[in-house]
């Protein structure tokens, strides 16, 4: 896992970084279909020339992060539209886009405020009135994996059997969510009135400056997150450091398309894998319980696995972070 002082180097490198970054961020332009951006300079320069690269510079990175987040809100908007087989599916890539808006704006930091912030509290709202939809589609494919990683032919019953029961409540939560919202109009409306706002945002104030101290506090969010979690062992806590991994993975991923990437390393996605599969076992733990969709008897059994699967994956990572140490 990289430490937040890979980041804070990263993000005091900005001014120096604008020529090499040009030819990259030029071809994101074309796929975002922005202006092109001012030519690299080459030294000797002056620093007055300096200082109008870099503002130049500032503003095309803010037009192509615009750019960026409007394409992703476009993604949602069409996304909720599926149907059919594809609703599920339909739900989690509109809450990833979503999520990947709530980044983007983020990375503005106080140069998009107040109107990033109001932005982001729709969106919020937006995605968790999708949460019970996405938990029930989540919980049958949660189930799935377990299956296909089982070696035990009695526990990939138990599994089987829970699997058709998920499936079961999938089929109620989509059809209770599609009843209060059909064809999910009214959210699909809501949020094409908020990417009509998020374009008039000052975006040309965005500095990338602010974009790489944003991602630094992300991955110092990230390093005290991951302490806790590894310290109290709640489930609240590991789900808080997953949601701070994943935060600044999409803010990485932001920049990467507009031509300015943040450090990565290996362990990253070997420490976001095994926090998926911690995810996994704790979504199964958190509906283990309900007698109702599973039985009392299969109930208490995938308690059972997910506690043991949960303690497995945890000392895994416990080993990730130490060798990322």
């Amino acid at each position: 896992m990289l430490f937040a002082a890979d980041y804070s180097r990263w993000a005091c490198a900005g001014a120096s970084s604008v020529a090499r970054s040009t030819v990259h961020r030029r071809r994101s332009k074309r796929r975002y279909g922005e202006a092109a951006k001012p030519a690299s300079l080459a030294p000797p320069f002056s620093p007055d020339a300096m200082a109008t690269a870099v503002a130049e510079t500032d503003v095309a990175a803010g037009a192509a992060l615009r750019a960026y987040a409007e394409a992703e809100l476009g993604r949602a908007i069409e996304c909720l539209g599926w149907t059919g087989a594809r609703v599920h599916t339909g739900v989690h890539q509109a809450r990833k886009s979503m999520r990947r808006v709530r980044a983007t704006l983020d990375l503005g930091g106080a140069a998009l405020r107040p109107g990033s912030g109001v932005l982001e509290r729709e969106l919020r709202a937006v995605i968790r009135q999708l949460s019970a939809a996405r938990d029930a589609q989540a919980l049958v494919e949660t189930l799935d994996r377990l299956i296909g990683a089982s070696a035990k032919e009695d526990e990939r019953k138990l599994l089987r059997r829970a699997r058709r029961a998920a499936a079961r409540g999938r089929v109620a939560a989509i059809g209770s969510a599609l009843a209060r919202d059909p064809g999910f109009g009214e959210k699909r409306a809501l949020l094409q009135f908020l990417r009509t706002l998020m374009a008039d945002l000052p975006w040309a104030r965005v500095a990338m400056a602010q974009a790489r101290r944003a991602i630094a506090s992300s991955a110092q969010a990230v390093e005290k997150a991951a302490a806790r979690a590894r310290s109290t062992g709640r489930d609240n806590d590991w789900h808080r450091w997953r949601r701070r991994a994943r935060r600044l993975s999409q803010q990485q991923r932001a920049l990467t398309v507009i031509g300015e990437p943040a450090p990565r390393q290996r362990t990253d996605k070997q420490l976001a894998v095994l926090l998926g599969e911690a995810q996994d076992y704790s979504l199964l733990r958190d509906h283990c319980g309900d007698d109702a969709l599973f039985g009392k008897r299969d109930s208490s059994a995938l308690c059972r696995l997910a506690e043991a699967g949960a303690r497995r994956v945890r000392r895994k990572i416990e080993k990730a972070a130490a060798k990322g140490a």
